[in-house]
């Protein structure tokens, strides 16, 4: 390990070398884009990386980052930049279109011996996918009996651990139906923390993924959810992605973006829009 005397945390600054190399570091790892605007960010969270491994400033960890051997620090790096938003059933209208039009269909396959797949890329802490099998058991209470199952990843390892735990704050029920918080969680009026219960789980599969390496699955699956994700990527990353997404996806497959998010490039002849953020595969 790099070491060094370290200086006061007033007199580590984040100059304008060492951001543009960081910058290019986290862009090289994991596609995302640092804008000027994340420095302070990157900033306040780094610092924590540089006390708990010793080193004396910002160019010394972008040293360590770059030298063979320092796997571990990059995965801290990529989680101490990246910012996890989400809450249960986040962006509503995805989920009443996958009861209304999207699932049953899917659900009739599967109870026809069929095999169905959906994907959470981008799980963060679990609120995603865990809403997808609750949706999903609203819908078929005897899924587990039929071959579905949904994947979620995430670059993050800290979030994918908080989703294979399962178990949230009281207020991340806050605004759901009772019927709803009665099938996601053991006991939804807990008041101490929140189980996801053991139904909603069995449905789900956690697994670390950057988006950037090759899949080390096979598709193809018949509903991608990505929201809020791409947004950090530049735009020859994004169509991409995109372009990756179509081919995963089984033909009439669905892909739910983020609300700010739209397909774009040459993805765009293998996609049709087909409602509010969401694209089926021609």
């Amino acid at each position: 390990m790099a070491s060094g005397s370290t200086a006061s945390e007033a007199d580590l600054q984040l100059s304008d070398k060492d951001f543009s190399r960081i910058a290019q570091l986290v862009h090289g790892l994991a596609g995302i884009v640092l804008a000027e605007a994340k420095r302070p960010l990157v900033h306040s969270r780094l610092i924590k990386r540089l006390r708990a491994l010793n080193l004396r400033d910002f160019a010394a960890y972008a040293d360590y980052i770059s030298a063979s051997g320092s796997e571990a620090e990059r995965l801290e790096l990529i989680s101490a930049v990246t910012t996890n938003v989400t809450s249960f059933f986040r962006e509503q209208h995805h989920f009443d279109m996958l009861t209304s039009t999207v699932l049953p269909p899917l659900l009739a396959k599967a109870q026809s011996g069929g095999r169905v797949r959906l994907w959470s890329a981008g799980c963060s802490s679990g609120e995603e996918p865990f809403s997808l099998a609750a949706t999903v058991l609203g819908l078929c209470p005897d899924v587990h009996r039929h071959d579905l199952r949904i994947l979620a990843t995430d670059i993050d390892r800290t979030v994918i651990e908080k989703t294979r735990r399962a178990t949230y704050a009281p207020e991340a029920a806050s605004g759901l139906a009772p019927e709803v918080s009665r099938r996601l969680f053991v006991n939804p009026k807990a008041e101490d923390a929140l189980q996801v219960s053991d139904n909603v789980r069995k449905l789900v599969q956690c697994n670390h993924l950057n988006l950037q390496d090759k899949w080390p699955f096979r598709g193809p699956f018949d509903v991608i959810f990505c929201r809020n994700v791409v947004i950090y990527f530049d735009k020859p990353t994004q169509e991409r992605l995109w372009l990756r997404f179509a081919e995963a996806l089984a033909p009439g497959g669905y892909l739910m973006i983020g609300h700010s998010e739209r397909v774009t490039g040459p993805s765009l002849a293998e996609f049709s829009a087909d409602g509010m953020t969401a694209y089926r595969r021609r």
